[in-house]
């Protein structure tokens, strides 16, 4: 029997072809076109029937949301007519479920602004926190004592707030830091402390800030003696509109001319 005879020796037959599925029918490009200038001329028929429906900015989000999601279920409709229909399902939760989470997100926008300055003020080392326009808040620190860092001629100085002293005083320190030669001053300026009389010298910051609050020409006093820091007192913040320590906080408010 020859090597064609034998019936492991035959090629295998082919398979048969499959019917080539059918083709879904594309949706008609101008179908589209024609939802759209729909949508346009119904925004401009309502908004010639109500002109002022559209002032707040939340008034345009939530014309926007809505127009998305109709946007979103036509996409879907027309999607539907070409493919399967559980795959576009799934598209169309997924991208509700994105517009849902930005809408909440949109919601709550100020309640997720004020968690971000709770977080600045919990992890702040004596940096100040804008809260509001023209207000700043300085975290009490672990001792119990308000620390801020100010900045004395672009220069950073740690202060510690004291509504008791008259004057903004340096550490003989600092003053150093500063470029101040501390060693030519007179210290001719007495005052009363906590410690008994304590002499300072004068001496004038060009510029002088905490925060967003910017001085120019703002006296200060060089102390004779070491301090264990230097102080933030009233000719500071007398300045200020005003200054509040409640719980764990001390707020700062200033006006325009202030800062």
């Amino acid at each position: 029997m020859s090597e064609e005879q034998k019936p492991w020796g035959r090629n295998p037959a082919p398979p048969p072809e499959q019917p080539a599925a059918p083709a879904q029918p594309a949706a008609p490009a101008w179908l589209g076109m024609a939802v759209v200038a729909a949508l346009v001329l119904f925004l401009l028929a309502l908004h010639h029937a109500n002109p002022d429906a559209l002032r707040t900015r939340d008034d345009w989000f939530s014309l926007t949301y809505r127009l998305g999601l109709v946007v979103l279920i036509c996409a879907g409709g027309f999607r539907a007519l070409q493919g399967p229909l559980s795959q576009h399902l799934r598209h169309a939760a997924a991208w509700l479920l994105i517009i849902a989470i930005l809408a909440l997100g949109y919601a709550y926008r100020d309640a997720f602004t004020d968690a971000g300055r709770r977080l600045q003020l919990a992890f702040s080392r004596g940096d100040p926190v804008a809260t509001g326009e023209h207000q700043l808040a300085i975290p009490r620190d672990e001792s119990g004592a308000f620390v801020v860092v100010a900045r004395v001629n672009g220069q950073p100085v740690r202060f510690l707030v004291d509504t008791g002293a008259t004057d903004t005083v340096l550490t003989p320190d600092d003053a150093r830091r500063l470029g101040i030669d501390v060693d030519e001053m007179t210290f001719d300026r007495q005052a009363e402390t906590a410690n008994g009389p304590g002499f300072g010298a004068p001496w004038t910051a060009e510029r002088f800030e905490v925060g967003g609050i910017r001085l120019r020409d703002f006296p200060v006093t060089v102390n004779k003696t070491p301090m264990s820091a230097s102080l933030l007192g009233l000719s500071f913040l007398d300045r200020l509109e005003s200054f509040e320590a409640r719980r764990q906080t001390l707020t700062l408010r200033w006006r325009d001319e202030a800062g």
